[in-house]
């Protein structure tokens, strides 16, 4: 009888380990699994560039036949006539037949002090403004501006936002004969450079791909 007995209690104390032991076993699973898991499968965030201010209302919907880099000639353009021939060194905003003739105001892109506006072959009425992107000197290229709209003087201080003009009439000494469009480029450096085009590709280096700064 003590055989016995002594053989139960000895059951009963196997069978009260076996009620224990599933909650040991569920404690070797690390309570945050489900974290690492979650942050292992995450693609890295790029690390996001300064972001500039449209220069006109309508934004990146508007660049719809000159884009950065392209290739244009008399001979082979999304524009005609067309009088250029090389690498476009920034975009083109469009405008909509009902902006024809009104006013369509120009903003400025960035902060930045007001360097150059004059008329230029090739653009009419043309400003040009110093910037920062990526904390290094940059300026930047409006081109087939009204000139005597260009409110700002050379050497003021702009801020991204506000108006410095409205685009030229088309077709018109105001835009040296273009259709009514903003041309947009962004020069590196702080020298001013407002060339429209780059007659080699290597030469692009030099400029800057706006829609990269565009929301």
């Amino acid at each position: 009888m003590k055989k016995i007995f002594l053989s139960i209690i000895v059951i009963g104390f196997i069978a009260a380990g076996c009620v224990n032991n599933p909650v040991v076993q569920t404690q070797s699973f690390p309570l945050n699994n489900a974290t690492p898991a979650a942050t292992s499968t995450s693609p890295s965030k790029p690390v996001s560039k300064p972001q500039l201010t449209e220069p006109i209302s309508g934004g990146l919907s508007r660049v719809t036949k000159k884009t950065f880099g392209l290739y244009v000639s008399p001979g082979h353009s999304p524009v005609s006539p067309e009088k250029f021939t090389g690498y476009h060194t920034g975009i083109d905003f469009e405008t909509t037949s009902g902006e024809q003739n009104i006013d369509v105001p120009i903003y400025a892109a960035c902060d930045g002090k007001l360097l150059l506006k004059k008329y230029a072959s090739g653009y009419g009425g043309v400003a040009v403004q110093a910037c920062k992107l990526d904390n290094k000197d940059v300026t930047v290229i409006y081109g087939h501006l009204r000139l005597v709209d260009i409110t700002p003087n050379v050497g003021d201080e702009l801020k991204a936002g506000q108006q410095i003009a409205v685009l030229g009439t088309g077709y018109s000494s105001e835009t040296d004969g273009e259709r009514k469009h903003l041309h947009f480029g962004i020069h590196k450096g702080a020298a001013i450079n407002i060339l429209g085009y780059a007659q080699k590709q290597t030469d692009l280096s030099g400029w800057l791909n706006p829609t990269d700064y565009l929301q």
